[in-house]
């Protein structure tokens, strides 16, 4: 399930929830942009004694990116073989998409800060949604947040 939200500042995010489990999820909030040729946003993960938070995700505006890719899982609803994978240019945050029988995707969401740097850390969570609508309705919250301007 996700969900547009609204925080006490006013700025735009995405919340994804687990269907099969509330207490996982994944929010993309705190949209920035310096110049017109990207924005940079924080992907926070929670599940059950873990929280993660990579705070500069940079989206690309000369590329379907993150919205692309869920809505090419959202328009195959029906299913397919295997794995597909998105990430970053950085590589700091990865997602990759599984369809289970009865109409689900898993979207595993991997954040990997400084991939290159020793000692770094990384963290994943899996949300379990529809195929259909709900996966079609992130990727259209997804789109929406990282076109956004806030004032």
């Amino acid at each position: 399930m996700t969900s547009r939200d609204t925080d006490t500042d006013d700025k735009a995010g995405v919340a994804i929830r687990c269907q099969d489990n509330a207490s996982v999820g994944v929010t993309l909030c705190d949209r920035f942009s310096f110049d017109a040729d990207c924005v940079r946003y924080a992907v926070e993960l929670r599940a059950p004694r873990l929280t993660a938070r990579v705070d500069e995700v940079v989206a690309w505006v000369r590329d379907s990116g993150l919205p692309g890719f869920l809505e090419g899982v959202a328009a195959d609803y029906r299913g397919w073989d295997g794995e597909r994978r998105r990430q970053t240019d950085d590589r700091d945050l990865a997602v990759s998409a599984a369809f289970r029988p009865g109409g689900h995707v898993g979207l595993t969401w991997a954040l990997r800060p400084w991939p290159r740097a020793a000692g770094g850390w990384s963290a994943s969570a899996t949300t379990w949604l529809e195929a259909g609508e709900q996966m079609a309705a992130l990727a259209a919250d997804v789109r929406r947040f990282l076109a956004e301007e806030h004032g």
